[in-house]
């Protein structure tokens, strides 16, 4: 046999080599187009990592890379509200650190309040990644580390207020003071994100006393319900008495002034009768007499004035026709 001719299936295995020669180029070419770009979300950015090293971040959209590895991308996405849940939590979760385990949420929920009482505290973290550099490569595990922060600054910021403090009045300062020493925390960290909010959600005593905690609780309520109620009367009443009392002092006030100006306005005129009278006594007290009895005698219209020397006067009055004797 001058040539050896091989076979495989049939096939010859020259016909065999040569179609894998033209397939290994085309897989590559392949692998090279599949490697060469990337897309972003709307909500993320990309951060591109070359030989594992960072390199560079990119906004949302379609970008290109070197292909066949040497260059890779995370997405992180610094557009989404992300949180962290303590104490509980809720079903369908997609952020890997949101939720515990349930043993670990038992523990998260214990707190020890700055009047050694027990409390069982539940509350979420609200944030965003703010810088995904930071958040991928200066701290190991972020989530949890941000995890581990919120709860060492509830149980810290629990653990300077009473129980009452925690449970009815307290609830807002308490947010308002672990929020802003998370946020500092989390600058010091410099874990790359930013906290937007911090809510507290069940907060109740431990449940072997919860009931009488409860009933503490409403009857603190009804005194402060009484207490609302009275002042609420108060305002009511003293407000209209003070009024009240007002207006008869603007009254004295009132009729004190007239009596004053009345008095001053007799002694006036009596001033200035007396002045003309000692110009001419005799002429003023008959213009005085005369004017009196102007004054008196209109009223005396059934009336006679005889002299008390006179007696036994029988004056007769002509009345309708018949003689009365008056």
């Amino acid at each position: 046999m001058s040539r050896l001719q091989l076979s495989v299936g049939g096939v010859p295995a020259a016909h065999r080599l040569k179609a894998l020669i033209w397939a290994i180029p085309a897989v590559l070419v392949v692998i090279l187009l599949m490697t060469t770009y990337y897309t972003v979300p709307p909500d993320s950015q990309g951060v591109v990592l070359r030989f594992g090293r960072y390199s560079t971040t990119t906004e949302s959209g379609l970008h290109f890379k070197l292909p066949f590895g040497i260059d890779t991308v995370e997405v992180v996405p610094v557009k989404r509200l992300l949180k962290l849940e303590f104490g509980f939590g809720t079903p369908d979760f997609t952020n890997e650190d949101q939720v515990a385990d349930r043993r670990e949420q038992a523990l998260e929920e214990s707190m020890v309040t700055g009047d050694l009482n027990a409390a069982q505290v539940e509350w979420v973290v609200q944030y965003r990644i703010d810088d995904p550099k930071l958040f991928l490569f200066h701290v190991r595990s972020p989530g949890q580390t941000l995890r581990d922060l919120s709860e060492a600054v509830m149980r810290e910021v629990i653990g300077d207020r009473t129980v009452d403090e925690v449970i009815t009045i307290g609830r807002q300062e308490i947010e308002e003071r672990a929020l802003q020493r998370l946020r500092e925390l989390a600058t010091d960290y410099q874990l790359g994100v930013k906290i937007d909010q911090l809510q507290l959600k069940n907060v109740d005593p431990p449940q072997p006393v919860q009931a009488s905690f409860n009933e503490v609780n409403k009857a603190q309520q009804d005194r402060e319900n009484m207490i609302n109620v009275a002042n609420g009367e108060y305002n009511k009443v003293v407000p209209r008495a003070a009024g009240e009392a007002e207006q008869k002092i603007s009254e004295a006030e009132g009729y004190k002034l007239k009596r004053i100006n009345e008095a001053r306005g007799d002694a006036a005129a009596f001033q200035a009768v007396l002045t003309e009278y000692l110009k001419a006594p005799e002429v003023t007290r008959q213009r005085l007499y005369l004017e009196t009895m102007a004054d008196v005698l209109p009223t005396l219209a059934e009336t006679w004035i005889v002299d008390d020397s006179v007696t036994q006067l029988l004056p007769m009055v002509q009345r309708g026709g018949k003689e009365v004797v008056k």
